[in-house]
């Protein structure tokens, strides 16, 4: 990579202002000589994100992000400092300047920046066809039958190729040749237009510059059969390094800790319209190494959902997996079959509300996926005994016992008990809801792991909505005697903690999740003076649980 000279580097400091350069991204007001607004790093209702166009600085008091204009590109951008300076460079006018490099690389490097201008000018015209044309009418009608509106199709520039050689013709009068043409994707080889007759949805880079397109078939005679064609892979374009819209997903991505990954780019259009940001497409593949590169930049975080046919249900697999060994947390949202998030975002919405984690997803479908009931015991037996110990390993636990309708002696096997395990039997937990069994889990974590009883005393009996369980919290703690009820619950705890072979890492964090939920009640009811410290707090508890994934 080139670099950028000095002289350059000065002269983009020198002409950014940080004020407008914030206010393109946060709505500032004016408190004396600094102005104040909402954080774009982190989720709060008042403001501690302040601006100060004076020293040319910025700096947040809740989650304690700060510095210069380069530093908030880098953090909003997620880009290196070459990447911030040629951003702001673009932003405020300023011509760069690169150190001297051989004449081979510079035309490569003027031959690069030709075909992206060549590329943004067939999104211009694809655009104006689908909006300003009669020819462009039946995909308008097509879009609003989707129930997608014109703001979130102009915001993604969607448009419609009108076929012949009509986008050739007008590109070889603003002065490119059939060789641009052919090496931009955007010509067949006798010279008419790759895409005829179709919605284009131009797909661009993690900074937003077009790379390609993909194109829907609208029309019955259509010649090609295939409902989606892309431009050639060059290397310009490669599809598999791209996720659709996260040059608009990156901030929230970034902001909210978590990347939604969904099969189609309308998916994206309704969700994105419904208001629902951090989530963008795979265009109907498996998640690959580049794409997730690219994600790990803004969050460790992965909800999943693809459709619930065979071909989805492989897309998920694979993807996950790669996922889960680059260190993602990972989530799947399964939607009934034959929907789609586009076709209901409110439900869609309420479903990734109440995700499974990979482990749960990998039970549920190797039984699916099995012959028989030994089969299946056999594979989920081979999975989970390849999974870290872990909250997310013991739901993992629980559903294969459930779906296999194991008897206490054969659960064991799915976990072997640590020695002098205890025999007494679990509650089931059916019997149990999300609440109550990360309380049940949390104290079978600290009976099981003594150790966890100091970081057990660091939480109140407000942790706990279950009476029975603040009874058992304060026996661990030595502060109350076992009567008849408790010496019962007290049984199974310990029971439960041999059973699922509950370490000592997985108590400590169910521990830390019963401070998050506390938290989160806490922000619902908190006025403006807690706000900012149960942000941060929560903040650093959520910080704390992902540094065991």
């Amino acid at each position: 990579m080139a670099r950028i000279k000095d002289s350059s580097v000065e002269a983009v400091k020198s002409a950014t202002q940080i004020l407008p350069l914030v206010e393109d991204h946060v709505r500032l007001r004016k408190a004396g000589g600094t102005y104040k607004g909402l954080c774009p790093f982190h989720q709060e209702r008042t403001p501690s994100f302040t601006v100060s166009p004076a020293r040319g600085t910025f700096k947040c008091f809740g989650c304690g992000e700060g510095g210069d204009a380069i530093a908030f590109v880098e953090k909003l951008e997620q880009v290196d400092f070459v990447g911030a300076i040629e951003f702001l460079a673009g932003r405020f006018g300023i011509e760069i300047e690169y150190e001297e490099i051989s004449p081979e690389a510079a035309r490569q490097r003027e031959r690069g920046k030709r075909l992206e201008q060549l590329l943004e000018r067939a999104t211009v015209f694809y655009e104006r066809v689908l909006w300003e044309s009669d020819a462009g009418a039946f995909a308008r009608e097509y879009l609003a039958s989707r129930g997608l509106g014109e703001e979130v199709c102009r915001q993604f520039r969607l448009g419609y190729a009108p076929g012949g050689p009509t986008l050739a013709r007008r590109a070889l009068q603003e002065g490119f040749t059939q060789d641009d043409l052919r090496s931009a994707g955007l010509v067949r080889q006798r010279g008419d237009d790759y895409f005829s007759r179709r919605l284009v949805f131009p797909l661009a880079d993690a900074r937003g510059k077009v790379r390609g397109f993909q194109a829907r078939k609208l029309h019955d005679d259509d010649a090609l059969q295939a409902k989606y064609v892309n431009s050639p892979e060059s290397g310009l374009f490669k599809k598999g390094d791209l996720l659709y819209g996260l040059d608009t997903a990156r901030q929230a991505i970034a902001k909210e800790d978590r990347g939604v990954v969904v099969e189609g780019n309308t998916d994206v259009l309704a969700l994105r319209q419904a208001g629902f940001q951090p989530v963008v497409a795979s265009m109907g593949t498996a998640l690959t190494e580049a794409q997730l590169k690219e994600l790990t930049k803004l969050t460790k975080r992965l909800y999943l959902c693809f459709d619930a046919d065979a071909a989805g249900q492989d897309a998920t697999l694979r993807g996950m997996e790669l996922a889960v060994k680059q260190g993602f947390a990972v989530n799947v949202v399964s939607l009934p079959k034959g929907t789609d998030p586009a076709d209901d975002p409110a439900a869609f919405e309420r479903e990734l509300a109440a995700p499974v984690s990979y482990q749960v997803h990998m039970v549920r479908l190797l039984h699916e996926r099995a012959g028989d009931k030994q089969s299946s015991y056999a594979a989920i037996r081979a999975f989970l005994g390849t999974q870290p110990d872990s909250p997310e390993r013991l739901d993992a636990i629980r559903l294969a016992a459930d779906l296999l309708d194991l008897p206490p002696e054969t659960q064991a096997g799915l976990a072997p008990p640590r020695t002098g395990a205890r025999t007494a039997g679990v509650i089931s937990p059916r019997l149990l809801d999300a609440g109550t069994r990360l309380e049940r889990t949390a104290l079978a974590g600290v009976a099981g792991n003594p150790g966890l009883a100091r970081i057990l005393g660091e939480l109140g009996p407000e942790h706990f909505d279950d009476e029975l369980h603040r009874r058992a919290q304060a026996h661990l703690l030595g502060n109350e005697p076992a009567d008849g009820e408790l010496t019962a619950l007290l049984a199974e705890l310990y029971a439960q903690a041999d059973e699922e072979d509950i370490g000592e890492q997985t108590g400590e964090q169910l521990l830390l999740r019963l401070r998050e939920r506390r938290l989160q009640r806490d922000l619902a009811d908190a006025d403006d003076d807690r706000l900012v410290d149960l942000q941060q707090a929560l903040l650093q508890i959520r910080t704390a649980i992902r540094e065991f994934a």
